[in-house]
């Protein structure tokens, strides 16, 4: 990959299965990459902290009109087009990018203990990187009035909030750890991490993805963020080269630039985490009112873009996911509990119409910088072209919803040798093992 051709590597970077490359990113997709002494926002996204959810739901099987009610619902609160409506105060927002999960649980109504099913914890300690006071202090009042809006949105393209059914445990020990059962009805999503996320990305480089208006607002907020606050004239060159120049170039983990960066991201993390728990109380909610279903549970909550500072190899690095999940086994859970016991969970997913997984980290991770890729879609659709796969043998549908009002389209499923083949690689390396197979039965998208 060109990208890292020069990068200060502590380890091989990782191509994970469903790896492709879009258009409008400087990165192709399914990788992790570590370095050691620098920063490289582009090696993930530039919206940090988009993810996956899945929730247990006690009801039975709901009937075709309790699903497009459930829809219909979705719809009201998550309207596409998107709308300009301010779920958060200002003051909420500098909340969500401090406390994370903790702002969701007390704002609405997730059970603090459901924060153990978020990667870690749903919170990024911010003190060593200036703490608190500087998220107050530094985050620009554009950033915070535009935060306000679309909080929890769900929105269509790859995302997704699909209803399906437990139809295989493969690990039965795993799985009653984690409160998956044989038949029970789940609802999985996928969303990204909010406006701040890509807010504060902007302000660090320039992306291939700019729309306009977020071109024009960058235009007066990045020179007045970074080159008013400068103190001395070698800090205003530095941030010129780092911030103004062509890309996105690597920025020095040890010092003033690094640290601001590093609180940056972490404050997007936490804000994501925010986001996405409240999407999380919010679809709990309308599943109450459409199916009955009145005890959901979080199973977990797993972002696939990301940069931490981890441990590889016993020396602290910076790890970048881009479209791949975080996986650590058991013996990097310690104290957790249950990922302790069994391995941190994530999910495999397919397309609407084959089987998804839920899995947990296996020993063998280490040797993917802890990671695995967030889905199958490609190699599902590679299968499919080339005649691999077929249609299922027992005739399986998914309703496929639209944002509108229109009847949902029977969509006929695929076999599921695409996502198999994914599943197997990861299997074979011991990056993960699987726990359930999860079938859909209706998706909005």
């Amino acid at each position: 990959m060109n990208g890292v051709r020069d990068a200060d590597l502590l380890a091989p970077p990782v191509i994970l299965p469903d790896f492709h490359h879009k258009s409008s990113m400087e990165m192709p997709s399914s990788i992790a990459v570590a370095t050691h002494d620098t920063i490289r926002p582009t090696l993930s996204s530039s919206s940090l902290n988009c993810g996956m959810a899945l929730i247990t739901l006690d009801t039975e099987r709901p009937k075709p009109a309790a699903i497009a009610d459930f829809y219909r619902r979705v719809r009201e609160r998550y309207p596409f087009p998107r709308s300009n409506r301010r779920d958060l105060s200002a003051d909420d927002v500098v909340r969500c990018a401090i406390e994370g999960g903790r702002f969701a649980a007390d704002r609405f109504g997730v059970e603090p203990a459901e924060l153990d099913r978020v990667e870690v914890g749903g919170c990024l300690d911010l003190d060593r990187f200036g703490g608190a006071q500087r998220v107050r202090r530094e985050l620009p009042w554009s950033v915070k009035q535009l935060s306000r809006m679309r909080f929890g949105t769900v929105g269509p393209s790859n995302h997704f909030i699909e209803l399906q059914e437990v139809e295989e445990l493969i690990d039965p020990v795993a799985a009653s750890r984690l409160g998956v059962q044989q038949g029970q009805v789940t609802l999985q999503y996928h969303c990204g991490g909010g406006v701040l996320p890509g807010e504060l990305g902007a302000l660090f480089g320039r992306r291939k993805r700019r729309p306009a208006p977020l071109r024009i607002q960058m235009a007066f907020e990045k020179p007045r963020y970074h080159l008013v606050s400068a103190r001395s004239l070698a800090e205003l060159q530095l941030r010129r080269a780092l911030y103004f120049s062509d890309g996105c170039p690597p920025v020095p983990r040890d010092g003033r630039e690094g640290e601001r960066l590093l609180l940056a991201n972490a404050a997007s993390m936490n804000y994501g985490f925010a986001f996405r728990l409240a999407t999380y109380a919010t679809l709990r909610r309308l599943a109450r009112e459409a199916f009955g279903a009145s005890g959901s549970q979080l199973i977990v909550d797993s972002p696939h873009n990301s940069i931490y500072e981890e441990e590889v190899a016993g020396v602290v690095a910076v790890v970048h996911r881009h479209n791949a999940c975080r996986a650590y086994p058991a013996a990097r859970m310690a104290g957790h509990p249950v990922f302790g016991e069994v391995g941190q969970a994530l999910l495999l997913p397919g397309m609407n119409y084959t089987s998804s997984y839920l899995c947990v980290a296996g020993e063998g991770a280490s040797a993917s910088l802890y990671s695995a890729c967030h889905g199958a879609g490609t190699i599902i659709a590679d299968f499919a072209a080339r005649r691999l796969s077929g249609p299922d043998p027992h005739a399986h549908t998914t309703l496929r919803f639209g944002y509108s009002d229109a009847a949902p389209d029977e969509v006929p499923h695929l076999d599921d040798r695409g996502i198999n083949e994914a599943l197997g690689i990861l299997v074979r390396h011991d990056l993960v093992r699987p726990v359930a197979r999860l079938r859909p039965f209706a998706v909005l998208n």
